[in-house]
C-alpha cells in the first residue's frame, strides 16, 4: 500500500502514522437507507481499521465513500492503519479519543479488555436491522459470544487456500503422477532430488522447501495428518485430558518422516531463511519441486511467474498424500480473525452497527466490489465490463478488484470465493480452493481461551525451536519430545491446560 499519497487527508496523524484516511461527504440524501422517513443531517461514523497491502488507499473525494454516506445518510470518515499494525490500534484506543467503529484482532489481550472495561457496544439490540450479521452469528459463531453477548462482528474464514503445489512440468519429466501417499510422496521427492529433472545435468534440485514461521512451522504439518493427527488446536491423552498436540504419537512419526527428508536432503536445507518471496524464487528458478503455499487467486500468478523464468514450466497443485490409515489435512480450521465493532463513544450506535452490516451485505458487497454501475462498470447481460480509469480515481485494485473498504474487516475475497470477470484461469482458481478447503483439520476446540492468548509467544517458540531442532538432526527426537513436554509445561503450559480443559468440558456440557 502506498503511504502518504499526494492528495490523500490524512488524520490522526499525532496519535499514529496511518496509510490513508478519507473524509467523503456531499451527495447526501435527507433520508436514511431503506426507511423511507426523514432524518436529521448525516451521522458522522469515524472508522479505525487495518488496511490491506494488496489495497490502494483512499483519497479525499472517494465516489464510493460518498456513496455509502447518501445510502447509509452518514458522514464516513475512514482511517487505515498498515495491515496487521494492531499496536496502532491499540495506540490511537488508549487515547481515549475513540473511533466509531473499529477493527482488531481476534482474538487478542486488547479485545478482552476494551470489553472488560466496557469500551465496546454490544450488537445483540441492533441484530435485528443487520440481517447478514444475524444470519452469521446464528449459523456458526454463537461460541464467540461473551455471556450472551456480542461485541462485534467476528469475521473467521471458513475456507482455506493453502495447498500442495509442484512443478508439474518435472513430474511429467520424470513420468511421475502428483503423489496421493506419503510413501509416493518420498518416492517423488527422492526423483526430483536425485534424477536432473530440469536437465541442466547438475545435481542442484531439492524435493521439498518451506519458510521460517512464527510459533509451530506449518510448511510441513500436512504429515502429521497424514499420521492420524485428529485436531489441529489440541488432542485428548487415554484419560480424556486436553493436552498439546506434540504429545500425539502421530507427532512423533511425523517428526521421524520429516527427519528421513532431511538425512536424505530432498528438503531445501535453507528453507528456515526463506519468507514468502524466497521460498517461491527457489520454486520459479527450479531450486524446489514442491512447497505448500497460498492459491485461489495466485494461481495465475504463481504460473505466471514462473513461465517467465521457464516458459516451459506448469503449475501443478494437490490435495496432501494420505498416511497409511488413508488420513490426510493441511490446513487448521481458523477461530481467529478479525474483530469488527461498535464503541461507546459512537454519536449513534445503531447507525455505526448498520454500516458494519452494510460491508458485509449484497448491497454493500456489490458497491465496494463492482463500484457504481455507469460509472466504474456497465454490464451487457451477465458480463461485466470494469471502467479501469475511473474505478482507479476511487482506489479500486486493477484488473476488475475492489475497493479499500472490500479487503479485510469483515470479510476477505476467499471468504465469498470472489474473483473478477477478468481474473484469468479462474476455473482453476476455484479448483485450488475447494481442494484446500477440503483438506481443512478440524478443532478440539472451538474458542481461544485468554490463558492461551497470553502464552502463545512463549509457548509457540519453544515448540517451533525443539520441532526444528528434531527435524534437522539437531536432537535426538525421544529425548527431545520428553524434555519439550516438561519445558512447555514450566514455562506456562500448566496453566494454558488448566484453561483449555476448562473450556473443552464446559464445551461438552452443551452438546
Amino acid at each position: 500500500m502506498n503511504v502518504w499519497k499526494k492528495g490523500m487527508l490524512v488524520t490522526l496523524t499525532a496519535v499514529l502514522p496511518l496509510s490513508a484516511a478519507a473524509c467523503s461527504s456531499g451527495g447526501t440524501d435527507t433520508k436514511q437507507a431503506g426507511d423511507g422517513k426523514s432524518s436529521d443531517k448525516p451521522t458522522k461514523i469515524v472508522f479505525l481499521t487495518p488496511g490491506d497491502n494488496a489495497a490502494m488507499g483512499i483519497k479525499s473525494g472517494d465516489r464510493i465513500v460518498a456513496e455509502i454516506n447518501k445510502r447509509l445518510n452518514i458522514d464516513l470518515e475512514v482511517k487505515f492503519v498498515p495491515e496487521n499494525g494492531y499496536e496502532k490500534i491499540n495506540v490511537a484506543m488508549a487515547t481515549g479519543d475513540l473511533p466509531d467503529v473499529v477493527t482488531i484482532n481476534y482474538p487478542s489481550p486488547s479485545l478482552n479488555q476494551w470489553i472488560d472495561e466496557g469500551m465496546l457496544v454490544p450488537l445483540n439490540d441492533y441484530l435485528p436491522s443487520m440481517p447478514t450479521i444475524k444470519e452469521k452469528l446464528d449459523k456458526n459463531l454463537q461460541w464467540t459470544a461473551v455471556n450472551g453477548k456480542y461485541y462485534g462482528y467476528p469475521f473467521i474464514e471458513e475456507r482455506a487456500n493453502t495447498a500442495l503445489t509442484y512443478r508439474a512440468d518435472w513430474l511429467d519429466t520424470l513420468g511421475l503422477k502428483p503423489p496421493k501417499t506419503l510413501d509416493e510422496f518420498y518416492q517423488t521427492l527422492k526423483a526430483i532430488a536425485t534424477k536432473d529433472p530440469d536437465k541442466n545435468g547438475k545435481n542442484d534440485t531439492y524435493g521439498l522447501t518451506g519458510q521460517k514461521s512464527t510459533g509451530f512451522n506449518t510448511s510441513f504439518n500436512f504429515v502429521f495428518y497424514a499420521y492420524g493427527m485428529p485436531h489441529g488446536d489440541w488432542v485428548l491423552d487415554d484419560a480424556g485430558k486436553v493436552v498439546p498436540i506434540f504429545e500425539h504419537p502421530a507427532f512423533k512419526q511425523g517428526v521421524q518422516y520429516l527427519r528421513k527428508l532431511w538425512d536424505e536432503k530432498l528438503i531445501d536445507p535453507e528453507f528456515l531463511l526463506n519468507d514468502t518471496q524466497q521460498r517461491e524464487q527457489k520454486f520459479y528458478q527450479g531450486k524446489v519441486g514442491f512447497m505448500a503455499a497460498p492459491l485461489f487467486r495466485h494461481v495465475n500468478r504463481i504460473e505466471t511467474s514462473l513461465q517467465k523464468v521457464n516458459p516451459e514450466g506448469k503449475l501443478g497443485y494437490s490435495a496432501p498424500p494420505a498416511g497409511p490409515d488413508g488420513k490426510s489435512g493441511m490446513n487448521i480450521a481458523a477461530k481467529t480473525g478479525l474483530f469488527t465493532a461498535v464503541t461507546k463513544n459512537a454519536k449513534n450506535p445503531e447507525k455505526a452497527a448498520k454500516f458494519i452490516e452494510f460491508m458485509l451485505s449484497k448491497e454493500g458487497r456489490d458497491l465496494l466490489e463492482l463500484g457504481i454501475e455507469g460509472v466504474h462498470y456497465t454490464k451487457q447481460g451477465d458480463k461485466i465490463n470494469y471502467n479501469e480509469e475511473e474505478r482507479a480515481k476511487d482506489g479500486f485494485a486493477s484488473n476488475g478488484w475492489s475497493h479499500p473498504l472490500a479487503w479485510g474487516s469483515v470479510i476477505w475475497p476467499l471468504g465469498e470465493y470472489y474473483l473478477p470477470q477478468t481474473e484469468p484461469q479462474a476455473d482453476r482458481a476455484r479448483e485450488s480452493a475447494d481442494i484446500a478447503t477440503k483438506s481443512i483439520v478440524p478443532n478440539l476446540i472451538n474458542t481461544t481461551t485468554p490463558e492461551e492468548v497470553e502464552m502463545s509467544g512463549v509457548l509457540g517458540e519453544l515448540l517451533n525451536q525443539y520441532y526444528i531442532e528434531m527435524i534437522t538432526g539437531k536432537r535426538d527426537i525421544d529425548a527431545g519430545l520428553t524434555e519439550l513436554s516438561k519445558k512447555w509445561r514450566d514455562q506456562g503450559g500448566n496453566k494454558v491446560l488448566d484453561a483449555v480443559n476448562k473450556a473443552y468440558q464446559a464445551q461438552q456440557s452443551k452438546k
